[in-house]
This record gives C-alpha cells, sequence and structure tokens, in this order.
C-alpha cells in the first residue's frame, strides 16, 4: 500500500524597514512581515508610529524586531527595560509576535533574559532572530530556546548566509524534531530558496530582497546629487516576493 508524502505548508518572511517596503512586500504575498527600521545595520526596532501605522493597513502577521541599537546582543540593564517597554507597546498594538536575540559575554544564550521576554510577550509568538548565529553552542541553545518557550529560530547556520550554512541548518532541523520551527535567513533569494528547502528540510524562510529605488524628488542639491543617503528609498520588488514563492512552492 503506497503511502501520500503530504505537500508542504511553506511560510515566506520578508524583512522591511519601513511602512512602503512593507506594503510592497504585502503586495508581493509574503505570508510575515520581520518589520525593522535601519535593516542596512541588521534592523532595530522600528518606531511605535510605524508599527501602529503597519498593523493597521495590513492583516499579514506582523513581528516587529525587539532590538535596542545595532552592533552585539549584550545588552545592559537599561536596554533591557527598553526592550521590555518595547514588547508592551507591540502587545497594545496587537501584533502577533516580536523578534528577539541576547547573549551574555561568554556567547550563551543569555537565558533568563530571554524567558521573561517571552512570558512578557504572551500570547504574542516570540522568533528568536540571528544573535543564534553568533552563540558559541548552537545545539545546546536549540533545546534552551524550546525550553522557555520561543517558536522559532531565525538562523544562516553560523555562517554569512544560509547557503553557505545550509549544512548546520538540516542538523537543527533534524534534532528540533518540530518542537521549534527553524527558519533558514540570509543569502535567500529566488535562485537560492529550492536548493536551501531540499537540503535542510525546513518549510519557513526568511529573507529581506532589498533593494533601492530613485527618489522622487524634483530639486536635487548639486553638493548631494551622488548621495545615496539623500536621493534613493528602501525597494522591495513585488515580482521578487512572488518569484520567492514560485521558486519554494515549484509553481
Amino acid at each position: 500500500m503506497s503511502t501520500i508524502t503530504p505537500t508542504p505548508v511553506y511560510c515566506i518572511e520578508i524583512a522591511t524597514t519601513d511602512f512602503e517596503t512593507t506594503r510592497l512586500a504585502v503586495k508581493g504575498g509574503a505570508d510575515r512581515i520581520e518589520l525593522c527600521a535601519s535593516l542596512s545595520e541588521g534592523g532595530v526596532t522600528p518606531s511605535y508610529g510605524t508599527i501602529a501605522q503597519c498593523r493597521e493597513s495590513f492583516t499579514v502577521s506582523l513581528f516587529p524586531i525587539i532590538r535596542p541599537r545595532s552592533g552585539d546582543f549584550l545588552y545592559s540593564d537599561q536596554e533591557f527595560a527598553i526592550m521590555q517597554q518595547d514588547i508592551r507597546l507591540c502587545k497594545s498594538l496587537q501584533c502577533d509576535g516580536v523578534v528577539i536575540g541576547l547573549l551574555k559575554a561568554d556567547g550563551q544564550i543569555d537565558l533568563t533574559r530571554t524567558a521573561a521576554l517571552v512570558e512578557l510577550a504572551y500570547p504574542m509568538g516570540v522568533t528568536f532572530h540571528r544573535a543564534f548565529d553568533r552563540c558559541v553552542d548552537p545545539f545546546l541553545a536549540l533545546e534552551q530556546l524550546i525550553s522557555v518557550g520561543c517558536e522559532r529560530i531565525l538562523t544562516s547556520g553560523q555562517q554569512l548566509t544560509a547557503p553557505e550554512g545550509a549544512a548546520l541548518i538540516a542538523r537543527l532541523q533534524l534534532q528540533a524534531q518540530d518542537r521549534i520551527t527553524i527558519m533558514p535567513g540570509s543569502g535567500v533569494r529566488p535562485d537560492t530558496i529550492a536548493a536551501l528547502a531540499k537540503e535542510t528540510g525546513c518549510v519557513e524562510f526568511h529573507s529581506s530582497l532589498r533593494d533601492m529605488q530613485k527618489s522622487q524628488m524634483q530639486f536635487v542639491h548639486p553638493a548631494f546629487a551622488n548621495s545615496t543617503e539623500s536621493y534613493q528609498l528602501p525597494y522591495i520588488d513585488p515580482q521578487q516576493v512572488i518569484q520567492l514563492a514560485k521558486a519554494l512552492r515549484g509553481a
């Protein structure tokens, strides 16, 4: 008697950097949004106004990143207090979840603070972001994050990109055994996502698809004519989101 293998239910998460890139990602069919500011610096917590406007405008699952600054993931007491305040705001705005990541100086997961933030966020879901890729022991960290109730780990397999770290991601996926979602991110694009899915067995994928578009400013000051900061805007091509989904789902 033959058995039918069920078709995987895939999920594509797009990291966005403002309201407009969020709108474009949703237009392209993103299943979930990781909402950030300053994505060029790895992403920090977006403003209250940005979160509120995105929540009001879009029904897609919305997970703002809770990261008080760029740089490492070793936070002071004051920075931890900021993270708590931001999680409360996200909860008040009825976000679906938040994205966090905290380490100790020795490279271990800051488990006490992570557990406190997971508890504070409830009933929102919690993704542990690529701070995971800087931890000393990913297999121990996996079990620890399961134990405190994180629902997802975003990882590039402790390499610069997920295709480079695919072998480790596959081992993490095997260890997870459906107790937590392993979500590859970094270097996930239409030309890499199908191979990543096959090699890792993962069903959720994270991509930023970052691009730039020309400003619509009519006056361009000569002194700043070549300034990317002044006359280019963050952009996501909705067609790239569509192509990402097609490549993953074999459509």
